[in-house]
This record gives C-alpha cells, structure tokens and sequence, in this order.
C-alpha cells in the first residue's frame, strides 16, 4: 500500500514543480506582440487580413499574424537571403514571397514625397527605420532579390521606442511608373532583429500609370 503521507507530499512537490515549470515559461516566452508592419500605404501582408479588406488572397497564416516578419537585421549585407526577403526568409510558408506582376494588389501613389506609417502592437526600442525600392529594370515575374533593390531613404532614431516615430516621409522615384516593391525595414535597438514588409505600389509619374489589373487567384 502506498504510504499516505509519502503520497501527499509527492502531490505537493510536483503541483510545486509544475508552478515553477509554469512561471519560468511565462518569463521566457517571446513577447510575440512586441512587432508592427507598415499599414499606410499597406503593406503585402496588411492587405491579406481582414482589417485592410483581405485584398490579398490566398496568403496563409500571415493573415492572423501581418506583425511578425521579423529576420536577423543588416540588410542588405545580411538579413533574409534573397527571394525570401519578402516574407522575412521564408516564415508562414514562404507564401509572400510569391511574384509575379499581377499576384499582389497594388497601391497607387505618386512619386516624390510619400508617408509610410506603422502600426506598432507593441513597439520595440528602435535604432532605424530604411526604404528601398525596385529598379527601373527590375523584373516583377522573377523572386525579388537585393540586385533588384536600391535605397531611398533612412530614418534614424535614438534607441527609444518605435510608438515614437508612427510616420516617415520617403521620396519616392519620379523616373519611374507602373508596378513597382517597396520594402521598408525596421531595425530593432536592443536585438540582433529586424522587421520586413514589402509595399506593393502603382507608381504614377508625368501621369502616366501602367498595370491597373487586379491581382490574380493563385493556383492551388
């Protein structure tokens, strides 16, 4: 017979473990709400959820999850290796990384200055903030690489948190029109990380605006 008293404290030792087991996986859990994305003008995976209509379809488990892009940080010389920079080195199945000219919806802007906004769900320090857009010559049929990319602008910031800096104001190429990626990257202080998101755009310039195709239903 198992002795009453052995089996009592038995009890009491593993409710003790399992409350320390329970405690120490609350402190070491990633806080998986400290990530944002660019909601204006939306990013690729915004417009896959339901808050920014869904525009995007097809997209995964992305659509749950548009804030969690997150790679190592150092672009271009480290970072997402090329043809999985869209969906920060293949995450969520690698779906956004899909390319071709019409598989995205696209924003239009116009060139010169534009504002991109972040919607931060809970912001990390931040030391900067780049931009980079796609060539003239870029081929929007082809997985986008960092050849395919050239910068546009740098924010800078003080270590302090993202929620600081909601906005920033990029000049956008005039000497080119039609369908063009921009990727905006978030560069956290205090991790060796970073965050990704491509903008899908229609670039209008001298008034002349090329693709005005809605995106297509990939198959499978």
């Amino acid at each position: 017979m198992m002795n009453t008293k052995f089996s009592k404290l038995s009890k009491k030792g593993l409710s003790a473990a399992l409350l320390a087991a329970g405690i120490i996986g609350i402190s070491t859990a990633p806080n998986t709400y400290a990530h944002g994305f660019v909601e204006k003008p939306a990013s690729r995976a915004a417009l896959c959820t339901q808050n920014y209509g869904a525009l995007n379809l097809m997209c995964g488990s992305i659509m749950y999850e548009p804030q969690s892009l997150e790679a190592p940080k150092g672009f271009p010389q480290s970072g997402p290796l090329d043809g999985k920079i869209a969906s920060a080195g293949g995450l969520f199945g690698g779906i956004l990384d899909q390319q071709t000219a019409d598989r995205w919806h696209k924003n239009t802007i116009t060139g010169g200055p534009n504002t991109f906004t972040w919607k931060y769900t809970a912001p990390h320090s931040t030391s900067k903030w780049h931009y980079y857009i796609t060539k003239r010559d870029w081929n929007p049929n082809k997985p986008l690489t960092r050849a395919d990319l050239e910068p546009i602008g740098t924010v800078a910031h003080n270590g302090t948190a993202a929620s600081t800096n909601l906005t920033h104001t990029i000049n956008v190429p005039t000497d080119r029109n039609g369908y063009h990626v921009i990727l905006a990257v978030w560069d956290v202080a205090d991790t060796s990380n970073a965050f990704y998101n491509v903008i899908d755009i229609n670039l209008i310039n001298n008034g002349i605006y090329v693709d005005m195709e809605a995106p297509s239903q990939p198959n499978g």
